[in-house]
């Protein structure tokens, strides 16, 4: 997609580092930012966070927040997104945590609700979003949402 490699460009031009970590996504995110051409001068790497234990260990996800908020929810987005910045270091990081369906929904949790955070030069922000269709198009709706998001950032 256009998009994509335009972020790119973009952010090697402005020399903008950027990682990620995922779990509802399982690593499309990053897949959609390592297909470009010179990637690897921006794209430091990323975490595919699928399970609440690799949340814990690999990013400091307090164990309690989990148990206070589930997996999916704004306060675990926001601490995976800090983790990862602990890790890596990088001028922008990216988290996402949500319900991709097709099953695993609830009334207070339908599938397609996905938080994304993003944590630009020290700035955290934690978006909701509730996307619709397939397990596929909700993952395919969160990142070209998050890129479309990242063009009006960078």
């Amino acid at each position: 997609m256009y998009l994509y490699k335009k972020i790119i460009s973009k952010l090697i031009k402005e020399k903008i580092t950027i990682s990620t970590t995922e779990s509802c996504t399982g690593g499309l995110l990053a897949y959609c930012i390592t297909k470009n051409k010179n990637s690897s001068k921006v794209y430091h790497g990323g975490y595919i966070t699928y399970s609440n234990e690799l949340k814990i260990k690999d990013l400091n996800v307090k164990k309690i927040t989990i148990q206070n908020y589930g997996a999916v929810s704004k306060e675990t987005a926001k601490e995976m997104v800090e983790g990862l910045f602990l890790k890596t270091k990088t001028n922008i990081c990216i988290s996402t945590t949500g319900i991709a369906g097709p099953s695993g929904g609830s009334k207070k949790k339908p599938i397609g609700l996905i938080y994304i955070g993003i944590k630009i030069d020290g700035k955290l922000k934690v978006l909701k979003k509730n996307f619709k269709g397939s397990r596929m198009n909700i993952q395919k709706d969160c990142v070209n949402y998050i890129f479309k998001y990242l063009l009006k950032l960078i």
